[in-house]
């Protein structure tokens, strides 16, 4: 049978909306089923799934119903309007509870389902509990509020069409410039799609205009967070905290800034205040509150691991998981340790919460990944992959990622980033030398450099920083179509070098104690050593390199916070690598000396030597305890933080060789 054309599958879906609408139930139900004979696209079955679930709801079969429903979550497990008809058919069969746990599913996933949220407030009103008809009436009514597109880019938003909600949302502000929901949508929409720059825009903008408005200043401070911009959040949040001081969200907010600009005993004592006043609330809806608790107790967890304290960092973790026996993130955390080993009580939990058809994708996602460990650590290596892979896989179709824009990138660099731009416009920089950046990919043993390096007494460890790749985001423009960076740096008017670098030096203080020197190690600074090299000319550049297969596939098996998007599929990790190998060569050519690599199988094979190295290259004065790096008591904040807090090993370096069957594709980019 030749399958029907995509134009004409729509044309016949729009016909079947039709029938529904004449109240010919018996024929749109014949006609979807005829059609789906007739395409093998998802989307289309999905479609065609829910058109047959409601036209057999009203024609009174329920039971098909229900069965026709369960077929569409079985294709997508996380499609809101299926839970609203399931909620609907529920009531019909005079299914109070179900109908409930369908609706408030519904909402969850799409809190801009207004019927949903209508027939809840019925139903919570049936059963008397009135606080939560208070929350369904007060969203009911924020919803009804909102002018028709934008409650049109609310509903698109969250159900992914994230690029037609932000086309809607752009029109609907060329006539409402002011209208700060619209910006603060426009923004959310920019923040799923990874523009931050322009997310950060318009909500400074919003605040400019509502100074008052809690919910964008809320969201910019959430922005900063994200962006590792603590000093600028901590401002935001102590202004939330004037307006609405007893909000606990708030007040977790700040202990996770506190812990950014490493005040973390500061940060503890906050998560305490926060986890016992949220368990003092504890009323009817105990699972709420069980997942907000949880939540604070990670966020705890991840606070007292940076400190160095893993075991009650570990004790957090599970805590967070026994309230919220689905919290991906809760078993993901203890697998982030690389310490701790999961027991067999854990594992089966594991196993069965991904089996959860109502859990969310975030949470599918970090359970596959810590499952993946779990397996890895008992060296069941078949089954870890196959729980890192499906991990990898989720990730990397929710992403979007594509690694052509990212071979892009490097050809541009080494297009416009010549030896002539730096003979012409390298002495124009701020002459500071206090910078060090640890480059590479990540998971080349990075941490473990900057471990080394921030034992020294006159360096200062910092964290992950966002200010270059910020700083080359603004240099990009708003029009990511007309790509102005790097080409723009030969033609910029040259006093800004000097700016942008004193700018880097002053934005950076506030992560840095008393030393002279210190460390920036975001490791994609790598694509923007050009850019680093004319704003701070003086700037020490170490180039952590690890052997590809073992740094692939370490990347390959780590679900990382954010930023990393290329690691979740074998080929493109491969050609990152590769991209990022050709560029470091490029950086050797056009600025000999300016960088310093070193290789991780060569400072866990000769410690002594490649710390000289790298000392000698800082100008620094050899000190033991750069080899006693382990033994230095400081905060630390990536998923090795263990690991260099403890002498060096050799372990991991042939880890991958365990899964060398499952890694074809990878050897074949790599060669």
């Amino acid at each position: 049978m030749n399958k029907t054309s995509t134009s004409t599958i729509e044309t016949q879906l729009k016909s079947i909306q039709q029938l529904i609408q004449a109240a010919k139930f018996e024929d749109a139900i014949k006609q979807s089923k005829q059609l789906q004979q007739e395409t093998t696209d998802e989307q289309q079955q999905i479609e065609l799934w829910y058109l047959i679930a409601v036209a057999q709801r009203y024609e009174k079969s329920f039971s098909q119903a229900v069965v026709s429903i369960e077929e569409l979550l079985k294709l997508n497990h996380s499609h809101s309007r299926a839970y609203q008809e399931q909620g609907y058919i529920n009531l019909a069969l005079h299914q109070q509870t179900k109908a409930i746990s369908s609706f408030e599913q519904a909402v969850t996933l799409n809190p801009s389902l207004m019927a949903s949220w209508q027939e809840l407030i019925q139903l919570y009103r049936d059963k008397g509990q009135q606080e939560q008809v208070q929350k369904a009436a007060n969203q009911l009514a924020k919803l009804k509020t909102l002018p028709p597109a934008l409650l049109a880019v609310t509903e698109l938003m969250h159900e992914g069409k994230l690029l037609k909600a932000e086309q809607i949302c752009r029109h609907f502000l060329q006539s409402n410039s002011r209208h700060i929901e619209g910006m603060c949508l426009l923004a959310e929409i920019g923040i799923e799609l990874k523009i931050y720059d322009d997310a950060e825009f318009l909500l400074a903008s919003a605040l400019e205009l509502a100074p008052n408005h809690i919910h964008a200043r809320s969201l910019y401070l959430n922005l900063l967070i994200r962006l590792g911009k603590y000093k600028a959040a901590e401002q935001q949040v102590e202004k939330l905290l004037l307006e609405q001081s007893e909000n606990l969200s708030f007040k977790v907010a700040k202990a996770s800034v506190l812990t950014g600009l490493g005040k973390i005993e500061q940060a503890i004592a906050l998560f305490e205040q926060a986890i016992a006043k949220a368990t003092s609330q504890a009323t009817a809806q105990a699972i709420a509150i069980d997942k907000q608790v949880a939540s604070f107790h990670l966020q705890l967890g991840h606070a007292l691991k940076a400190k160095g304290d893993i075991e009650q960092a570990v004790a957090n973790y599970q805590k967070a998981h026994q309230l919220s026996p689905s919290y991906g993130d809760a078993y993901w955390s203890l697998a982030n340790t690389k310490t701790y080993r999961f027991n067999d009580e854990e594992i089966a939990q594991m196993q069965t919460q991904r089996e959860n058809q109502n859990l969310s994708l975030t949470d599918r996602v970090q359970l596959h990944f810590a499952t993946g460990k779990a397996f890895e650590d008992r060296q069941e290596y078949n089954q870890a992959f196959q729980a890192y892979q499906q991990g990898n896989k989720l990730q990397h179709a929710q992403n979007s990622f594509d690694i052509n824009k990212l071979e892009q990138q490097v050809a541009d660099q080494i297009k416009y980033c010549t030896t002539e731009l730096f003979e012409s416009r390298g002495h124009l920089g701020f002459n500071c030398p206090d910078p060090i950046f640890i480059v590479g990919l990540p998971r080349a043993g990075s941490t473990l450099l900057e471990q080394i390096l921030a034992s020294h007494s006159q360096v200062d460890g910092t964290m992950e920083l966002h200010n270059i790749l910020g700083l080359a985001n603004r240099l990009q423009g708003r029009n990511n179509k007309e790509r102005q960076y790097p080409q723009n740096l030969s033609v910029i008017n040259q006093d800004y070098f000097k700016r942008f670098g004193q700018q880097f030096i002053d934005e950076t203080r506030v992560y840095r104690e008393q030393s002279p020197l210190f460390i920036d190690k975001m490791p994609n600074n790598f694509l923007h050593i050009g850019l680093i090299r004319l704003i701070l000319p003086n700037a020490k550049i170490i180039d952590a390199r690890r052997s590809p297969m073992a740094c692939c596939f370490s990347g390959f098996k780590q679900l990382f916070a954010e930023g990393q998007d290329f690691s979740y599929n074998l080929e493109d990790i491969g050609r990152y690598y590769q991209a990022y190998l050709k560029l470091m060569a490029h950086w050797d050519d056009v600025l000999p000396g300016f960088v310093l690599t070193v290789n991780h199988e060569g400072v866990v094979n000769n410690l002594d030597q490649e710390v000289r190295r790298m000392l000698d290259f800082c100008g620094l004065t050899f000190e033991q305890s750069c080899l006693d790096f382990h033994k230095t008591k400081r905060n630390i904040k990536t998923p090795s933080s263990e690991q260099v807090r403890q002498p060096i090993y050799k372990s991991a370096t042939a880890q991958w060789r365990h899964f060398e069957q499952y890694l074809a594709p990878l050897k074949k980019v790599l060669n």
